[in-house]
Parts: C-alpha cells; sequence; structure tokens
C-alpha cells in the first residue's frame, strides 16, 4: 500500500481561464456535476449522463512538454523495447518528423470525464466562448441568427463542438463540421439550421452549389444542377438516377435544370428564399480566445513525473507518471481496472453500480500514449486516444502507396463510425479492444488485420496475436491480472492482399453495431488461390468470433462462384447465433454475417480482375453494393411568402424573427429548472420503482437506506397529506403505488438525501417484498385475447359500409402495426419544491407543458388550496406532449416530501429513469378491410384501432378519439367506418406525444391507400389522388365541413416542386441497374385537426403590464418549450403596441399571473396565447388612444406616463375564449377541431439489400400556415417535427422484456435520428397566398402535423423492398411493420442468405424481447 501513500496532491485545473483548486478531489466527481454544482456553470447540461447526446459538452486543453519538433533517427531503444516515433515517417526514408502542437484541444463528455484526470489541463465551457452581457462569439452568433436553436437545451453543445473544431481549424470543411457535430444529438430543429449557421466559417468553395441550397449563383451560372458540390466523385454520374451523363436520363435532368432556373426566376419575386440574413456577422478571431493558462505549462515542466492520488469516500485512484510504477501498481493491485476516458467503467458504475475501491489512470504515461511507424508499420500506444489515431492515420496514408495503406484505410473507415468525436477523444485504443465487448468495432478489424498486442508485467514482456483466444467470454481477456496491455502493432498491407470491414447498426454513426466484420484474404502472387483468410464476427455470440472452419477449408481454393458457395454453407455453420443472445435479433445477426462475406467476395473478385488474375465476371448491376452509403450534411431550400408592402416596416408580425432567448440559449445563459441555484438546505429526492409487472406489496423496508450517510427520509404513500392520487378527467392513478404494482416502473416510494448521489445510492438499497399476481401481459395481441380494454370505446360511420364491401370489385384485408416512441426530450423530467414556510405556502419551479395541472395535483397531494401553490415554468428542454401528466405526479411526490422535511426538495430524473416512469407514443395496431374496385377507387373501408395504452388510462382515450377522427386524412371515402378500443396491459401507462395520436391513424389510413395500389398495379400517389377531396365544400366522416382546396394545392405543388415524375422514372432506371440496392419515392398529404377535441381546452389567457419607462411585460398560459410561443407573442404584442420587440420582455409562465391555463398542446399554444395576447393590448391601447390623438408627437414612453398621472390603469388581462368544439360519440358527429392545417410531403430512400440500411435522399414538403406569423419558427417546426417522425418509422425502437422490462433505457440502446439520418436535401415550402380566417393574424398552427410526413420514408422503403423482391420473383402483398429499422428490411428482402439464416427452432427458446 505503500504507492498509494506516497504523493497525494490536490487537484489543479482551470476552468474559463480561472484557477481551480481541490485539495480533496473525489475520483467518483465528473467533471459535470463539479461545473454546475461547484462552480455554478450551469450552461453545460445533463442530458443522459453516458456520453450519448453531447448536450454535456465542453473543450478540453492540455499541453505535454515532450510534444516539440525534433527529428530522431528512424527508431530508438527504449529501456523496455523498441519505441518507434510518433509521426509518419517520410517514404523511403530513415527519419521520422515528429510535428506537434504543444496544445492540443478536443471536446469530452463532461459527464463521464472525471476532474482527478484533469490535473493540468484547462477547460472551457460554453460561459467561457462568450457573453450577452460582453460579447458574443461568432460561434453563438451564427447559430443563433440561422434559427439554430429551438428548445435550446442541446445548443451549448452544439457550440461547444463547433467552437472547439475552430480552435484546431480556423477555416473548416462542410466534412469537418459534420464530424465536430456527430455526437450532438439535437431533437427539436431537424439540424439543418444549425448547419446553416456553422457552415459560415467555411470557405466559399465548400457552401457554392444551387442558390436554392445557400450557394451564390444560379445553378446555370454554376454550370450545375445544384445538387452536387464541386468537389463530389461522382459528377461523371447523374446525381438523379446514378447513370452517366449522355444517358437516356440526362435530357430528363436537363428538363429537370430548367425547371429550377424558371423556379429561381418566379420564386424571388413572390416569396422569399432567406429568413437567414448571413450579412453584418462577427468575424472569427482567435486571438479573442482564451489560452493555455501559462501557469498551467511551467507546473507541467515542473511536476510532470510525479505520480498523483486522489482519494474520495469509495473509490482511490492512482495517477502514475512511469510505466515502472503502473506495472508495481497492477503487480500489487490487480482487480484494479485501468482508466484513461472512463467511457466504459463511467456509465457501467452509473447504469449498473458496479464500484472499484481502486482505479488506476494511465493516461499520464508517455510509453503508453506513444503513435511510432516502423519498418512492419505502426505501433500505438494503448493508452492513445481513437481520435489521436485517427489523425495519426489520416495523414499517413495520404502520403503511403496505396498498396501498404488498405489496413489503415480500413481502420479510418473504423474510426469514422465508432461513437461520437467527444467519445474519441476520451475513449482509448487499448480500452476499447480490452473491453472484451464483440460489439466494439476495432476488435474483428485488427484481428482480421493479424494485429500484434504487447503486453507488459513486472515479469517481463510478451506478445499476444489479435484473434478470437483473447476474449475467452464477454467482457474478460487471456492476459494475466497483472499484466497491462502496452502498445498495439498493425501492420502495413502485403501486395496481394484484400481486407475489408463492414457493420451495421441502428444508425451509421454514432451507434454500436449490431454486427460488425473484419476480413482478410492473402492469394497467392499473381493468381486467385487462397494462401490464408481470416473472417471475424463481432455481434454474433458473446465474444468475437473467428470462423475457423471456414477459412480452413477455403485455403487452397480459386476465388470464384464455388468458393462463395461453399463459404456460406460454412459460415452458416461457424455462425452459431443463438436466439437468445443479448440484444436479440438472431436471424437477422446470421444474415448479416453471410451477407457481409457475400459483400467481400465481391470486392475481392473486383480486385482480382482488375489486377487480371480472375475470370468472375461481376454482372454490374451487383457492384453498387460495394459502395457504403455516404453521410451527408443536410441542405435544401426555404420559401415563405413575404409580407405585403403595405405592412409598416416597424411591424414584426410575418417577419422571420430570431428566436427570443436564442442568444441566451447559445451563451448558456438561459436557465431550466436544474438550472436554478441551489437553495439553502436543498434535499434531493430519488424514486424507487417497481420491478414487477403484477404484484401484489408484501413489505417496504427502507432501513437500509436509512442508515446510509445523507439520507434524511424516506417517503411512500403514508406520508402523503393529502390524496394519494392524480385525478384527471374523472380517472385517477395513485401517485405511490400501496396495495399492489400495475407495471415495471411504478413509483412505490421515494428517498430524500443530501446529496444526489446520496439519494440514489439509497434508493438502491430499499427493499421491495413481492408476491407475483396473474394475468400478466403486454401485448395488444394478449390484451385481446383476454378483453383487457379501456372504456370507452369509440366508434364513427359514414355511409353503409357493410353493404358497400358487398359491392364492391376487390376486397382487401389486412393490419399494420405502428411501434411507439419515446420523446426524450434533451433536459429529463424534474422540478425544485420550495416551503415558503409561511401558510403552506410552496412555489414549485417546474418543467411542465401544463402548470395549472401540476398545481391542481400538488394541492389535492398536500390538502392544500390551489392559491397556496404557485407554479413556475421559464422553459422547457423540449417536451414533446411528454410533460403534461407524468410531470404533475413527481411534482406532487416532490413537493409531500417537501412538505415533510420542511426544506426545499429537487427532483431530475436520469434519463434511464424519466424513459422507464414516463413512457411515451402508444403503439398501435390497425386491422382493416377495404372495398375497393379496379382502377383504385375505394368504395368502403372498415378500420378498428387498438393502442397498448399500459396500465392506467392517463391520456389514451383522448388519444384513440384522435386517430379514430384522422382516419379519412384526405380522402373522400364514401363509405368508412371506424372504431377504437384502448387495451389495458401491465406495462408503464403510455401518454400524449406531438401529434397525440393523429400520426397512428393516418399512417393505418395510408397503408390502405398503398396497399390498395399495390393490388391494382397502379402508383400510389395515382390512386391517393383519385380518391382525395376535391369539391369545394367536403365534409370529414364526423361530418365536420371544411374546404380542402388548400390541401390539394399542398400536394399538386409538392409533386411539382419534387419533380416526382421524372424522378420516378429515374428510380426506375435506377432499380433496374442494380441487384443489392433499390430505391423508393412516395408521397401523401395530410389534414390535419388543429385543437382540443373537447372545447372547453379552447381557451387562452394572458396579463401586459406597461410600466412607466415604456417597457412592457407580458405573461400568458402558454409555456415555452421551444416551438417560440413567446417570440411570437411578443411579435403580436409588438404589432398591437406599435412598440419594438425589444421594448417587450416575457419572464415566465406562473400560475399566480395567468390561473387555470388549458395546457401547451394540440398545436394551438399561438391561437389561444396570442389571442389572448392581442386581447389584452388592444384594451390597453383602448385606452391611451384618447392620450395619442390629444399629442399625436409625443412618444410612448410620455403617452404611458400621461396615462399613469391621470390614473389610467397599464395593466390589463385579456382572454380567448375558442370554438365550443365536440364530438357527439353516440351519433358519431361533432365539430372536433377548430380547423385544418393542410400538407404534402415526398420523400425518395435508397436501400441496401444485404443490410437493410437506407440512405434518406430528398424530402420535399409543402406546408399550409395559413400566414405565418414568424415564417423561421413555422418552418423550423416543420423540419424538426417531420426529423421527428423519420425516428418514429424508421430508428426509434423500443424494446421490452417478455417480462415487461423496458430495455432501452437510453442513448446507447435508443437512437433518435442524428445528423446523418437528415435527408440529403431537405426543402420546406410555406403555401403561398393562404389565410386562415380562424386563428390569429390568419395564422395556422403547425407543430405537430409534420410528424406524420415521416411516413413518406416508411411508404418509400416498402416501395423498395418491394422492388427488390419482386425481382427475386416474390409476389405482394409482405408485411411491414412500423419503424422499418434496418432488421425489418434486411429480412423483408428475402434472398438465399435470409434462406440459410433461417432458425432451426422448436419454438421454445425465449425472445430477447416482443412487440408490444
Amino acid at each position: 500500500m505503500s504507492d498509494l501513500n506516497a504523493v497525494s496532491r490536490e487537484l489543479i485545473f482551470f476552468v474559463n481561464g480561472k484557477k481551480m483548486i481541490e485539495k480533496n478531489a473525489d475520483p467518483e466527481e465528473v467533471l459535470l456535476s463539479y461545473l454546475r454544482r461547484k462552480a455554478g456553470l450551469t450552461g453545460t447540461k445533463y442530458g443522459c449522463g453516458t456520453g450519448g447526446c453531447g448536450a454535456c459538452t465542453v473543450m478540453v486543453s492540455s499541453y505535454s512538454g515532450h510534444q516539440e519538433r525534433v527529428m530522431y533517427p528512424f527508431f530508438v531503444l527504449s529501456t523496455t523495447r523498441w519505441i518507434f516515433l510518433n509521426k509518419a515517417f517520410l517514404k523511403n526514408k530513415s527519419l521520422c518528423i515528429l510535428t506537434f502542437d504543444p496544445c492540443r484541444h478536443y471536446t469530452v463528455n463532461a459527464c463521464l470525464q472525471p476532474i482527478v484526470t484533469l490535473h493540468g489541463a484547462a477547460v472551457v465551457t460554453v460561459e467561457g466562448v462568450g457573453s450577452t452581457r460582453t460579447k458574443l462569439h461568432p460561434v453563438q452568433e451564427r447559430i443563433a441568427k440561422a434559427h439554430g436553436t429551438q428548445c435550446g437545451f442541446c445548443t451549448p453543445g452544439m457550440v461547444m463542438s463547433m467552437y472547439t473544431l475552430l480552435r484546431n481549424k480556423p477555416r473548416p470543411t462542410m466534412e469537418d463540421i459534420k464530424e465536430a457535430l456527430c455526437g450532438n444529438i439535437c431533437r427539436c430543429t431537424g439540424y439543418r439550421p444549425i448547419i446553416d449557421g456553422f457552415k459560415t466559417f467555411c470557405g466559399r468553395e465548400e457552401t457554392s452549389g444551387c442558390c436554392q441550397n445557400g450557394g451564390g449563383k444560379c445553378c446555370m451560372e454554376n454550370g450545375t444542377n445544384g445538387s452536387k458540390s464541386n468537389s463530389d466523385e461522382e459528377s461523371d454520374v447523374c446525381p438523379k438516377c446514378q447513370v452517366p451523363w449522355g444517358s437516356l436520363c440526362c435530357c430528363c435532368c436537363c428538363v429537370h435544370l430548367i425547371y429550377k432556373l424558371l423556379i429561381c426566376c418566379f420564386v424571388l419575386g413572390q416569396i422569399s428564399q432567406e429568413f437567414s440574413p448571413m450579412d453584418d456577422l462577427l468575424p472569427l478571431d482567435p486571438s479573442q480566445d482564451l489560452i493555455f493558462p501559462p501557469e498551467l505549462l511551467i507546473m507541467e515542466k515542473k511536476f510532470s513525473g510525479d505520480a498523483l492520488h486522489f482519494q474520495g469516500q469509495r473509490v482511490s485512484l492512482v495517477a502514475p507518471s512511469e510505466l515502472l510504477h503502473l506495472l508495481e501498481l497492477k503487480a500489487e493491485h490487480p482487480s484494479a481496472p485501468l482508466t484513461v476516458g472512463n467511457t466504459t467503467i463511467g456509465p457501467k458504475r452509473l447504469l449498473k453500480g458496479v464500484h472499484h475501491p481502486l482505479v488506476v489512470y494511465v493516461g499520464r504515461i508517455s510509453e503508453l500514449r506513444a503513435v511510432t511507424w516502423g519498418e512492419n508499420g505502426l505501433t500505438v500506444g494503448a493508452a492513445c486516444s481513437l481520435s489521436v489515431l485517427k489523425e495519426e492515420l489520416e495523414k499517413a496514408v495520404a502520403e503511403m502507396e496505396e498498396e501498404r495503406a488498405r489496413a489503415y484505410r480500413l481502420i479510418l473507415q473504423t474510426l469514422q463510425c465508432l461513437a461520437g468525436k467527444q467519445i474519441r477523444n476520451m475513449a482509448s485504443v487499448g480500452g476499447n479492444l480490452l473491453s472484451a465487448d464483440s460489439k466494439y468495432d476495432l476488435g474483428s478489424v485488427m484481428a482480421a488485420l493479424d494485429c500484434t498486442l504487447h503486453v507488459i508485467s513486472k515479469d517481463g514482456m510478451r506478445d499476444i496475436h489479435m484473434n478470437e483466444k483473447l476474449f475467452p467470454d464477454f467482457g474478460k481477456t487471456s492476459l494475466r491480472p497483472n499484466e497491462v496491455l502496452l502498445s498495439i502493432d498493425i501492420p502495413y498491407s502485403k501486395p496481394w492482399e484484400s481486407v475489408a470491414w463492414y457493420r451495421q447498426a441502428q444508425r451509421r454513426e454514432f451507434a454500436f453495431a449490431i454486427v460488425n466484420a473484419g476480413m482478410k484474404v492473402a492469394v497467392r502472387e499473381g493468381t486467385d488461390i487462397v494462401e490464408s483468410l481470416n473472417v471475424y464476427y463481432g455481434g454474433v455470440g458473446s465474444t468475437l468470433v473467428k470462423c475457423g472452419r471456414t477459412c480452413q477449408q477455403l485455403v487452397g481454393r480459386r476465388w470464384g462462384e464455388d468458393l462463395l458457395t461453399d463459404a456460406c454453407r460454412f459460415i452458416k455453420e461457424d455462425v452459431d447465433v443463438s436466439l437468445s443472445i443479448h440484444g436479440g435479433r438472431a436471424e437477422y445477426r446470421k444474415t448479416l454475417a453471410i451477407s457481409f462475406f457475400f459483400k467481400f467476395y465481391m470486392q475481392v473478385a473486383l480486385e482480382m480482375r482488375e489486377r487480371g488474375v480472375s475470370d468472375v465476371d461481376l454482372p454490374l448491376e451487383y457492384l453498387s453494393a460495394l459502395k457504403p452509403f455516404k453521410n451527408e450534411v443536410p441542405q435544401g431550400q426555404q420559401s415563405y411568402q413575404l409580407v405585403s408592402e403595405a405592412q409598416p416596416s416597424a411591424d414584426p408580425v410575418g417577419h422571420p424573427s430570431m428566436h427570443q432567448s436564442a442568444f441566451q440559449q447559445a451563451t448558456g445563459e438561459a436557465k431550466y429548472y436544474d438550472d436554478l441555484p441551489p437553495v439553502k438546505g436543498e434535499l434531493f429526492i430519488f424514486m424507487v420503482t417497481s420491478t414487477r409487472a403484477h404484484a401484489k406489496i408484501i413489505n417496504i423496508d427502507p432501513s437500509e437506506a436509512l442508515k446510509m450517510p445523507g439520507v434524511v427520509t424516506c417517503i411512500s404513500a403514508g406520508d402523503v397529506p393529502g390524496a394519494n392520487r392524480r385525478l384527471f378527467m374523472n380517472y385517477t392513478e395513485e401517485l405511490f403505488a400501496t396495495e399492489e404494482v400495475i407495471c415495471v416502473g411504478q413509483i412505490i416510494c421515494a428517498v430524500v438525501a443530501e446529496s444526489r448521489e446520496q439519494a440514489r445510492r439509497a434508493a438502491e438499497t430499499v427493499q421491495i417484498t413481492y408476491q407475483d399476481l396473474q394475468p400478466v401481459f403486454f401485448t395488444i395481441q394478449d390484451a385481446i385475447k383476454h378483453k383487457s380494454f379501456f372504456e370507452p370505446r369509440r366508434k364513427v360511420e359514414r355511409g353503409d359500409v357493410d353493404a358497400a364491401l358487398k359491392m364492391a370489385e376487390q376486397i382487401l384485408e389486412d393490419e399494420i402495426y405502428m411501434g411507439g416512441q419515446e420523446h426524450f426530450y434533451m433536459e429529463t423530467q424534474g422540478l425544485i419544491a420550495v416551503p415558503k414556510g409561511e401558510n403552506e405556502e410552496m412555489d414549485l419551479f417546474v418543467s411542465t407543458q401544463h402548470a395549472a395541472l401540476t398545481q391542481e395535483v400538488v394541492g389535492t397531494a398536500l390538502g392544500i388550496a390551489s392559491n397556496k401553490i404557485t407554479c413556475h415554468v421559464k422553459r422547457l428542454g423540449g417536451g414533446f406532449g411528454g410533460k403534461v401528466m407524468k410531470i404533475a405526479s413527481l411534482s406532487a411526490i416532490t413537493a409531500v416530501a417537501a412538505h415533510k422535511t420542511g426544506r426545499a426538495v429537487r427532483c431530475c430524473l436520469e434519463r434511464g429513469d424519466d424513459m422507464l416512469i414516463t413512457s411515451g407514443r402508444h403503439p398501435f395496431l390497425g386491422k382493416y378491410k377495404v372495398g375497393y374496385n379496379r382502377d383504385g377507387t375505394i368504395i368502403a373501408a372498415d378500420i378498428i384501432y387498438y393502442s397498448n395504452g399500459g396500465c392506467t388510462l392517463d391520456e389514451s382515450s383522448f388519444i384513440m378519439d384522435k386517430a379514430v377522427l384522422h382516419m379519412d386524412n384526405g380522402y373522400k371515402i364514401p363509405n368508412l367506418r371506424g372504431r377504437g378500443v384502448v387495451c389495458k396491459t401491465y406495462l408503464p401507462s403510455y401518454t400524449a406525444f406531438r401529434g397525440f395520436g393523429g400520426p397512428q391513424g393516418l399512417t393505418v389510413i395510408e397503408s390502405v391507400l398503398h396497399e390498395v395500389a399495390v393490388r391494382c398495379g397502379l402508383p400510389p400517389e395515382k390512386v391517393r389522388d383519385m380518391n382525395m377531396y376535391r369539391e369545394e365544400l367536403c365534409h370529414t366522416h364526423y361530418k365536420q365541413p371544411f374546404c380542402p382546396t388548400n390541401m390539394v394545392r399542398c400536394w399538386d405543388e409538392c409533386l411539382e416542386r419534387a419533380d416526382y415524375q421524372e424522378r420516378l422514372r429515374s428510380i426506375q432506371l435506377f432499380n433496374s441497374a442494380n441487384r443489392w440496392r433499390k430505391r423508393g419515392i412516395a408521397a401523401v398529404p395530410q389534414k390535419f385537426g388543429v385543437g382540443f377535441s373537447k372545447g372547453f381546452y379552447n381557451q387562452g389567457a394572458a396579463l401586459v403590464n406597461i410600466f412607466k419607462d415604456g417597457s412592457v411585460l407580458v405573461t400568458h398560459g402558454g409555456t415555452e418549450m421551444g416551438q417560440g410561443i413567446h417570440t411570437k407573442a411578443v411579435q403580436i404584442a409588438s404589432r398591437v403596441l406599435n412598440v419594438p420587440m425589444a421594448s417587450i420582455f416575457i419572464k415566465e409562465t406562473c400560475t399566480g399571473n395567468v390561473p387555470n391555463a388549458a395546457p401547451s398542446a394540440a398545436s394551438f399554444g399561438t391561437d389561444s396565447v396570442g389571442m389572448a395576447v392581442k386581447d389584452a393590448c388592444e384594451k390597453l391601447m383602448r385606452r391611451l388612444k384618447p392620450l395619442m390623438e390629444k399629442n399625436p408627437r409625443n412618444t410612448w414612453k410620455q403617452w404611458v406616463n400621461d396615462a399613469f398621472f391621470q390614473k389610467i390603469s397599464l395593466s390589463a388581462t385579456g382572454f380567448f375564449m375558442g370554438p365550443p368544439t365536440n364530438v357527439d360519440w353516440e351519433k358519431g358527429e361533432g365539430a372536433a377541431y377548430y380547423y385544418f392545417t393542410y400538407g404534402a410531403c415526398c420523400s425518395e430512400v435508397e436501400i441496401d439489400c444485404l443490410t437493410g440500411d437506407h440512405k434518406n435522399i430528398r424530402t420535399d414538403i409543402v406546408m399550409d400556415v395559413g400566414k405565418s406569423i414568424n415564417p423561421a419558427l413555422d418552418i423550423g417546426q416543420v423540419e424538426g417535427g417531420f426529423v421527428q417522425g423519420v425516428g418514429l418509422y424508421t430508428i426509434e425502437e423500443l424494446q421490452f422484456s417478455p417480462a415487461g422490462v423496458l430495455l432501452t433505457r437510453g442513448p446507447s440502446q435508443y437512437k433518435v435520428p442524428a445528423l446523418c439520418d437528415v435527408p440529403a436535401q431537405l426543402n420546406v415550402h410555406l403555401l403561398a397566398d393562404s389565410e386562415n380566417p380562424c386563428a390569429i393574424y390568419m395564422s395556422k398552427g403547425v407543430g405537430e402535423p409534420p410528424v406524420f410526413f415521416g411516413a413518406t420514408l416508411f411508404f418509400a422503403i416498402k416501395a423498395a423492398i418491394a422492388e427488390a423482391r419482386r425481382e427475386r420473383g416474390l409476389g405482394e402483398p409482405f408485411p411491414l411493420s412500423s419503424p422499418a429499422t434496418a432488421e425489418k428490411i434486411r429480412m423483408a428482402c428475402q434472398d438465399q442468405f435470409t434462406e440459410m439464416a433461417s432458425p432451426q427452432t422448436n419454438g421454445t427458446a425465449t425472445p430477447w424481447c416482443i412487440q408490444v
């Protein structure tokens, strides 16, 4: 133990130029908590705690004294072994040039970065970049001006990623920006405006192109069609159908080009293409950035050789600086884990409670960080970060012969997809390998390349070949307990070697692989005879798998079709994927293994043919399968109608005004509930949830928890002074479970402690004794079987469905399943409950969309009148419907804790608990029977909707209402019957989500149209068109009148702008020329009801106060969650009062100012509160009018002062009483909605039939928003809603175990769209010349409708799959459920490889997950 007691130094590092000294630094404390709680820097956000979202991104700068420019001999002798020096050597030279920037700037995830590993480093947070109080940094200014912020919670992380890039590369390329942001997630914007802001830092050559895509000149002047960059490597082919210029499609593209030119000329006269003016921008001036503190330079040179030791309450960390010291530590403490980036140990500690008393940090040992080149290749130190390795390889391969560089290009390809930039900066090469997790990609590729590991201990050194024997089991290696991985040798590629690496994941970037593969073959020189073969797979077993028999049997064989046939058969036997494999997808994994080898076979055959040693003649239509999808930075065009020239220039309505909080969000100054300073004596609460789906509670034992340090109390139902329930629409739900639990994740009790960590650790020790109950089931099908339904059930009918079905020429019976969706708002749910200490008053600072409900539920739980409960809502970090109901229960529980202790209590759900407790969008099953004629006319449809409501009703009945009411979409089906049934299961209760049942209802009817078109052999858009509402006055199936003219206009304009017919022909050409790649295109219209069908919710209230200095304070009942409701309210007030927007301020939403407000939902926020603000302002103007008329030359401030001295009230309330919407469900009729928002969308996709991967190529949206109050905000809502729909319909997949446990509880398992998932071209156009007389200033709500447009990708994917199946002789129809994940796409593209992977099972195996 002498090593641990030898050196114990205080921790010294800098934050934003300020020296931080910690004398008792805790090794368990991460930088995020330190910044937020000790440094008071709350701009860095908690989003997930596992490095999966980027909200906590900061920049770290470090200096290493040995980093200088020197020249060394080709190699030097070290005391332990030959160490080849850092940097790529000159070709055929015996010298290696070492060039370093002495200070390295890199991004990290603060949620994973232990503070004790920052000794001697400098940290810059978003507050250190720029401020509204001093000066904005150009990065902050440009993301704000480009409308790249909505809720703003992800914005500081985005800013830090871009800022760090600029510190390293002041003139980045678009590729640099894409890489820098690949570790940052945004749930609101759709990414495009973020890119628009940041691409202004690129050179002009990077942003040139079509004038509609942000370039300078028109397409015709540029000599391009605007869809390709000047550097595009495929400029010799048509960008639309991938065939050479001059072939059949070229004339079509010329027509397309002329059309685009005409559009450019036409729109510039009517509508604007530019709502993000990027003129007068702050210049980038690197001289203004914080410098690396000179004190740290001195400290590094003086103390760099000292070991560090930090002792916490539970964990000790030692950071040796010498290799010998490390070996001594490892010999004395063989079970102590070694760490560099904490990217494995950190998440395990948080998610699994893994605790190590001693941790050894090895990032300070120079031998472990060396990257050196030698005669045989590259030697990389085990502690070298993935980013450093990537940068080194990029520089080296640029100068290296192609033949020698193949292996390194392969590793570069691997690193590009491996995690996000922040994780690559932190994680080490050795850590990635020795984690022994086969889903980590480096293992398979390095094994295939015959890499060698150099391990060392006090007993000496030995070499280990990188192969499957290194990993005896998951998480285990063959290294001895006292051994340390020193370095890895990666050899040069040799002549006559071919290498490849493949992976498939839920997302192409920033996602663990489902299956990865590394392959290498060496053939006899001048022949195609195999001399050696390596085939390794990860993700097909608990550890790395080598296809040993395959590799042995193929040696000596010629590389031809016979070899391929045998190889597939051998791989089928070598790769034995258990049906119970962790993560599931057994059949898909095996299919991928075989498909990957087929790709490898084609690649090698092509290379051999180019060398002239093989006669294998691959069909040309096969070759596209060899090229992976390229992730492109999303671009596009946006257009909107300009305001009338008659409108006063000072009137902001109709102009694309920037979000009112944009600058504050970009600087980290915008405050969310958990950013508020600690209240004196504040406590923290952590929920204890059920681990059983249906059981009786026998006993709750918190005794162990209560003994733990810092624990104050444990609260349960017995501590609730009022009613232990949440009442909503006459349906009650328990706050704390009392006698029995009815889902996994139900709250049973809660632990209250002095700190978050203490509360969390104590909660884990609470013992709950259960007695399991029956029945227990989780799926819609099982609920139907058990007849387990909530009431009421819904039914609406138009015409005589049964009679019409009998008369129809054709009958179709089918069903479609649509999975649920997690909200994944960036800010998890929570609040601060603060007792006032007088009259039982309590203030709640809460993240809610419905402050009035929260106030009511808290009052009921405490037994206190609502007038003593005040809810404050500054802003939300995203809501999407998920912060209406569940937050009310959490608020009541937290308030009970505050009431019991008499102290403020803070609740901040961790991401996993948030996903478990709060649930999300309802899964739906739509069953339909349709009668149609052979020409595609639908004459009757009978549809029944089943939703999985979970264990309580929540808002499920209203969500089902919306689904049934939207079942007609834009189609006039004369005989239509819809029934809706909410299933009761033993899952956490599903709740509201953006769209509120609309997307599910619309998807089912669109499935009907799609399947009818397929069976009639007609283009789907033709069937949609012929069945559309078209008369001037139409009626929905529930008899609400409406005019579909604008819907039809959107549809026609969308198809025209998308060049639908031309692209359809190009797709047909592409599909005929490509066997393993297929494209599809789909378009849908939309009619979406706005407002609440429960009419009493259609109301709004506001309070407007004018102060004597002329400033105006507006308060209203809506909550700001990124949609820009405050910005629009200010625009409205500015118009009515005729004062600048800068004179108007909205502080917060507060129940003490505006009581009984409706929730901010149903796309109705601006409609309701906008009218209320207008009403209040008009009242004030009526009072001021006599003064204005009397003294017309006075200023606004003088009129206000005159009013004060004349005792005229300068405060007014406003109220809006919306329409009396309602549905008589007995009659099945009524005016359900205030009005309808219309739109249309067209999307094109390309699928890889061998892997199931797909690429979203282009999307065109035309949206009718009436006269937009703020086009920038509305377009942002359209883009953000659409990208959320991309996730809903393609990648976001919730998994539940057969026991009802949610398995996808964080960003590692649950993937929302990242930058790589956005269509490469995303065009959004607001319909011109549209007016809505029903709403504020003739505008329309637009928040929810765009989500459904993600369905165009689903149907385009289905069309592409159909092409693949048709080519293989497989007939229509085929089932495809939503989301259309890679697994579903691949398995639907049935071929010889899927047949080989078909499992032989007796049906008794327990599945990994179930479809609920």
